[in-house]
């Protein structure tokens, strides 16, 4: 067997090693980094690359859209809904044919609910439950069968108002109280 012989740097080669690696970093982000991210290009290579055409892009980012949203831009949001007592009222959103509602809510006392939907155009008063309860909270995903407005109903028997805190995410428009 013969002995693998294992190449020892020395201090002075490392010091060497690091102080070319550190020039050749700050060449690079001078060069390159500098003229791409933030316009700034003291040396002119950036502009003979074409890299500072990409940091004077000012056009806003396309909306992020999900699979069954049409042309409806992803959000998430949170909501604060006041119940007045001995009263009702709808929360809705617009939402399109096959496209999915997160959503989460809780209350400060239990209330009768129905989640529910109207086609988009319907006139004839029709609307799809997609579940009814009272509960103090509710939380899930719905795959929504038709284009239209969805959300809750929420009923308050109670002498004081109830609050409803909604959290929401999914590509819709926010229609609020109805």
């Amino acid at each position: 067997m013969s002995e693998i012989q294992h190449h020892i740097l020395t201090t002075p080669s490392l010091l060497k090693s690091l102080a070319a690696a550190l020039v050749l970093a700050i060449v690079l982000f001078v060069t390159t980094v500098l003229p791409a991210e933030f316009g700034i290009d003291p040396t002119g290579i950036g502009a003979a690359l074409g890299l500072t055409e990409l940091a004077a892009t000012d056009a806003a980012p396309e909306p992020i859209l999900r699979p069954g949203s049409g042309d409806i831009a992803f959000r998430q949001d949170e909501n604060e809904i006041v119940v007045p007592a001995k009263s009702g009222l709808e929360f809705k959103f617009f939402l399109e044919e096959h496209a999915t509602l997160n959503f989460s809510w809780t209350s400060t006392a239990p209330l009768y609910f129905d989640m529910h939907g109207e086609p988009e155009g319907d006139t004839s008063g029709y609307f799809e439950s997609y579940g009814a309860a009272t509960a103090d909270s509710f939380k899930g995903t719905v795959t929504l069968p038709f284009a239209g407005s969805h959300g809750w109903y929420w009923q308050n028997e109670h002498s004081s108002d109830v609050v409803v805190s909604l959290q929401t995410m999914g590509n819709y428009e926010v229609l609020g109280l109805r």
